[in-house]
């Protein structure tokens, strides 16, 4: 009898979708999503999202198309594919003279965003504490969440956006885990220096806290050498390095990128790793390998990038935006005090649907929001596009 009138019951009810509650109950759309959705809606030359409008290297297409007529088609190692792994322990004892074990400490990914989440994943335990940079990249904080961490914010130096290592010290505690730097940075597009990162090694020497060091702009430094934490015995002990074959040769939407890491921190990685992605696009592995045969194209990229940031800081060099500066990434942030008094995301909407170029504000890096009248443009466009933005900012 109970039965029948619990089932007469739930037929006559209205279905339920539960309401679990959230983990990230602060979070919503990306201002990257809001941004080129409304620089779609307007018609706007979008200059806010990080991808490039022009294609890859053709052999790079006849690479994969290669490895997927060959049969490379069916699960990659869960570590990745080895032809890869071993190309990139060579590319990265070439770049940085650092030797990683393809089998224990290379460690393929998909992208680094997965990444980052992962060596999160990895160290991070309930009440942990993860010191961030600010302003960040939107991924950091929701991933320490998202592992139970607590996330410590410290603002690089406003202006200079330079690490500020009195602040970085007073944020260690014993409760601290780990530490994300970027370098080139996103969005600030700084590049530390051999001393900044000397500095970093000798605060975190006496302490066991990790480094995650989200390197996915590395071949995109102009005026100085990429500082790879690889390049420092004491940050390498300690240090989960990032990169991204997406960045470095304009296929963002493959979603392939890279961690390397002592073989005790990997070991951790894959644990989790194994368990949220297990592996990576196969045929994109065997074609990134067979292309990274040839280190010209990620040599020659600090030179593509240069010449396309002196044609957007050229086209802006009399308009009323006052360029930041650029030591790297295919971002320039500007200061727009000289052109409006309104909120940087106000500046952002209006600048989209008033002028039709799509900026992003610097201020959705900041935890706090903090406004300091800086947008952020990427010029990792075809020149047709740079210029077609240049001829509308010009008339601010």
């Amino acid at each position: 009898m109970n039965s029948e009138i619990l089932l007469t019951s739930a037929a006559g009810s209205a279905p339920r979708t539960p309401t679990p509650p959230s983990r990230l109950p602060a979070v919503g759309i990306t201002i990257f999503t809001v941004m080129s959705a409304l620089a779609a809606q307007t018609g706007a030359v979008n200059l806010g999202q990080g991808f490039p409008d022009f294609d890859c290297d053709p052999r790079l297409l006849d690479a994969v198309n290669q490895a997927m007529r060959e049969g490379a088609n069916q699960y990659a190692p869960m570590t990745g594919a080895a032809p890869l792994r071993e190309v990139m322990a060579a590319k990265i004892e070439a770049e940085h003279g650092r030797r990683y074990d393809p089998a224990m400490e290379i460690t393929i990914t998909a992208g680094a965003t997965q990444a980052i989440l992962t060596a999160l994943l990895a160290v991070v335990q309930p009440g942990d504490e993860v010191i961030v940079l600010e302003p960040c990249y939107d991924s950091y904080v929701p991933g320490i969440v998202m592992a139970g961490g607590v996330p410590v914010r410290v603002p690089l130096v406003p202006g200079t956006f330079r690490p500020d290592f009195p602040r970085i010290a007073a944020a260690l505690s014993a409760r601290t885990r780990a530490i994300i730097v970027n370098s080139p940075h996103n969005p600030s597009a700084t590049v530390w220096t051999r001393d900044e990162m000397l500095q970093l090694q000798a605060l975190l020497a006496p302490t066991d806290v990790v480094v995650i060091s989200d390197e996915v702009y590395e071949h995109m430094a102009f005026d100085t050498a990429h500082e790879s934490a690889s390049r420092f015995d004491g940050l390498a002990a300690r240090s989960f390095v990032v990169s991204s074959f997406g960045k470095t040769f304009h296929v963002t939407g493959w979603k392939v990128g890279t961690v390397v890491a002592p073989a005790s921190l990997m070991a951790e990685f894959r644990k989790v790793h194994q368990f949220n992605v297990f592996s990576v696009n196969t045929p994109m592995q065997h074609g990134l390998a067979h292309y990274l045969a040839d280190p010209a194209p990620y040599r020659d990229l600090p030179a593509f990038y240069r010449r396309k940031r002196e044609l957007f800081r050229s086209g802006l060099a009399d308009s009323r935006l006052r360029l930041l500066p650029c030591e790297g990434t295919y971002f320039q942030c500007v200061d727009i005090s000289a052109v409006s008094d309104r909120s940087e995301a106000d500046f952002c909407q209006w600048l989209a649907r008033e002028h039709r170029v799509a900026a992003i504000p610097m201020s959705a890096f900041y935890g706090n929001a903090f406004d300091q009248h800086v947008v952020r443009f990427c010029f990792a466009k075809k020149d047709e596009t740079l210029h077609a933005a240049l001829e509308r900012l010009r008339r601010l």
